[in-house]
């Protein structure tokens, strides 16, 4: 059913003809916050998936986007998988219930917030070993590539016990394979073909020769799972380990040093006076700038269900559960389009909610406070070397981010 009567846009909202998100920028569209505070909060949407045009509901409100995906019964993410504009067949992403919470379980210890807590010591120092590779650059260098890609990627591939010498090409496979729209389905299958092949030859290689990581974890406790969820299960975990926190890494940095706040021209000279705040800024611009592209994954609709706003949706329907809507929600959030470093409390939902809780979200927010935070202190004038519109964003990607911040200090 369409509870909006009005004709369907395109989505992601900067989606061209061809079905490509041609983002412009780390701001989030206007429409979010006009659908989120609509009356109904709900928005039909069309979608282009395999060269076709197709239709769903985009849902808005905090509470109905929360109900959406806490609710795995009624709201189906296998159910689903021909609404995807990437193909996450195979992986947690793609699952529900008890198959989802299987295979979830076999790494969920190594994620939640006290065991994160006890890697503090090793993310700063990882932080700190890849500033020194940036500031040997002599005064100028890109964030992304001498900075934030690097230091995420080492952190989850530590974590995962992979090689150093093979870590280089996840960059490149990882481009390929987070790729949406109809023009890079083929790259990301080539890439998810390519990726998976590596990673099955160390799974086997820790079942004779365990190595006490993550990668033999996995390779134990999912033995008796299909070859493509076990290969998928570290692939998910290295492509979102650090593409989403380099991004948010390099992001934030510019957002800081461009957009003004609490008398300060710019975001970044306020922190330098008040570090004490970087976890809060964190937090904050998660909620207004997340490095999502477009939404959470759509949901099938079980059976006809009534929403906490009182919308009804009819089995069969398609949904989109919109976090940079719920975000903005002025029922939850007051003055959402504020950026405020002491809102307090923020419940934003950048990492999801419910059963498909962002697994790496401790760890992802851990790794960006601290490089934010070590920025900040080691390097108090950093600034960008180009102009703020000539930052190129990533296109057709499924991760906003830049794909070079060149700087300069």
């Amino acid at each position: 059913m369409m509870p909006v009567d009005a004709a369907p846009i395109p989505h992601p909202f900067h989606v061209d003809a061809e079905g490509v998100n041609r983002t412009p920028g780390p701001d989030k569209h206007p429409y979010y916050a006009q659908f989120a505070a609509s009356e109904s909060g709900i928005a039909p949407v069309v979608r282009q998936v395999g060269g076709e045009w197709l239709p769903a509901l985009l849902i808005c409100r905090y509470d109905d986007v929360r109900e959406v995906l806490r609710r795995q019964d009624l709201f189906s993410r296998a159910a689903a998988a021909h609404a995807d504009q990437i193909d996450v067949s195979g992986t947690m992403l793609g699952m529900d219930g008890a198959e989802h919470a299987a295979i979830r379980g076999t790494v969920k210890d190594t994620f939640t917030r006290p065991a994160v807590s006890q890697m503090r010591d090793t993310v700063r120092a990882a932080a700190e070993a890849q500033l020194g590779v940036l500031v040997a650059k002599d005064g100028r260098a890109d964030l992304v590539g001498d900075f934030a890609v690097p230091f995420a990627l080492n952190v989850i591939s530590d974590l995962l016990g992979l090689p150093e010498p093979d870590r280089a090409q996840f960059h490149r496979w990882g481009d390929m394979f987070m790729g949406s729209g109809d023009l890079s389905r083929a790259e990301a299958a080539r890439s998810a073909e390519e990726m998976g092949g590596y990673l099955w030859q160390q799974l086997d290689g820790r079942r004779g020769c365990p190595a006490g990581d993550l990668m033999t974890r996995i390779a134990t406790a999912a033995a008796d799972q299909p070859v493509d969820v076990q290969v998928k299960l570290p692939l998910s975990l290295i492509v979102g380990g650090w593409e989403t926190t380099a991004s948010s890494i390099s992001t934030f940095v510019y957002l800081l040093r461009t957009r003004p706040y609490a008398g300060h021209d710019r975001a970044w000279d306020y922190l330098l006076e008040h570090p004490e705040q970087v976890d809060g800024a964190v937090a904050e611009l998660e909620r207004l700038h997340s490095t999502s592209n477009g939404d959470e994954m759509p949901r099938r609709v079980m059976a006809d269900v009534t929403l906490p706003s009182g919308a009804r949706l009819a089995e069969g329907d398609i949904v989109i559960p919109s976090h940079d809507a719920a975000n903005r929600d002025p029922r939850v959030f007051t003055d959402p389009e504020r950026m405020d470093f002491g809102r307090d409390p923020n419940p934003h939902l950048s990492f999801g909610y419910g059963p498909h809780y962002c697994i790496g979200a401790h760890l992802g927010a851990l790794e960006v406070r601290a490089a934010l935070a070590l920025l900040l202190r080691e390097l108090p004038g950093l600034r960008l070397a180009v102009a703020s519109d000539e930052v190129r964003w990533k296109q057709g990607h499924a991760i906003l981010g830049p794909w070079e911040l060149p700087i300069s200090w």
